[in-house]
């Protein structure tokens, strides 16, 4: 593994990591009142690119982040769009 595989990890496990603790209170709280659904479905929709361009460039670092970040993004919507509305 050389310097920049390293570096594009590191990347990936920081971006991707920032997106755990708000899929987290979501899967908790069951409260997406203050997310936006148009912002979520932008990256869900984003990461999805990004995984398909990092398979035809043969980029573990890309699918890795964007395949777990996408889950994480589709598993927020899920809850946005299937939760009881708040009151």
């Amino acid at each position: 593994m050389d310097y920049i595989q390293i570096l594009g990890l590191l990347a990936a496990i920081f971006t991707t990591g920032a997106n755990v603790p708000q899929a987290y209170k979501v899967v908790k709280t069951r409260s997406t009142k203050s997310l936006s659904a148009y912002g979520f479905s932008m990256l869900f929709i984003g990461s999805m690119l990004w995984v398909i361009y990092g398979i035809y460039r043969n980029d573990i670092p890309i699918i890795l982040a964007n395949g777990i970040a996408g889950s994480l993004h589709g598993i927020i919507l899920f809850v946005k769009f299937t939760a009881k509305k708040e009151h």
